[in-house]
């Protein structure tokens, strides 16, 4: 005989049903925009040198790291406001598709440590102390949850088990499990920023969706976590898994 599904608890249906809502919102009308625009640079990848190519996963792996080690020090960054990274992020996809490919390589290790900053700040309003190897690690993670370029986006469920010390293989393990996905997406970034000038109106705009998709992502990642605390991981992750239905959860 089927199990049925518990219920509900009374607290826990609105908080739900609200993750829901934020995860078809990042979802919806602006991320569809920019799948299609990812769509179309896929046949221009010949734009992007074979040399580039090999090299984006390696960049973006480092950044992730030189990033990971970065957050142990955000107590002492500063305050940039709520919409502070939001702006980072735009100015800096601006500077670097301004400039073409060369440009744009640069700056792809300023967006990903602003895009993280955006996501420790949501791990901070959940509870939680970006500063801790465990949370930093958390934080890495929101980068296996789809992309704002890509169609199979889902909420990656797989939590780390309870404070976990974090070792070298460990976080190493994290980056070669995010970085790909990453890179696939920053790869499309580097084509729509590929011609100087107008490359810089792509970069700024992308990069708005990047950081604005996977503030979502952390928003809805840490809300979860907290939750499962309270109420277990299955049931949390169950309720939410109906509530976003038909869209897709993957796990890892």
């Amino acid at each position: 005989m089927e199990t049925l599904p518990a219920p509900l608890t009374p607290d826990l249906a609105p908080e739900i049903a609200a993750l829901a809502r934020r995860y078809r919102r990042a979802n919806g009308p602006v991320m569809a925009l920019v799948n299609r625009l990812g769509g179309s640079l896929e046949s221009q990848m010949a734009v992007i040198p074979a040399s580039v190519r090999a090299r984006l996963e390696g960049i973006v792996a480092e950044a992730l790291s030189v990033s990971y080690g970065l957050a142990g020090h955000a107590a002492r960054l500063p305050d940039m406001g709520p919409r502070g990274p939001l702006a980072a992020a735009m100015a800096s996809g601006a500077a670097g598709g301004a400039g073409g490919i060369a440009t744009s390589l640069a700056e792809l290790p300023v967006t990903i440590t602003l895009i993280l900053h955006a996501i420790q700040r949501e791990a901070a309003a959940a509870g939680y102390d970006p500063r801790a190897d465990w949370v930093r690690a958390e934080c890495l993670r929101v980068f296996g949850a789809g992309s704002p370029l890509a169609q199979d986006d889902g909420i990656n469920t797989s939590f780390l088990s309870a404070r976990l010390t974090i070792t070298g293989p460990a976080l190493q393990k994290i980056i070669a499990t995010v970085a790909p996905k990453l890179a696939a997406a920053l790869g499309q970034k580097l084509m729509a920023q590929a011609v100087p000038v107008i490359g810089a109106v792509a970069g700024a705009g992308l990069n708005a969706a990047f950081v604005t998709y996977y503030t979502e992502m952390a928003r809805i990642r840490f809300r979860l976590l907290r939750l499962s605390e309270t109420h277990g991981v299955e049931p949390v992750l169950a309720a939410f898994a109906r509530a976003v239905e038909p869209a897709k959860i993957t796990k890892a």
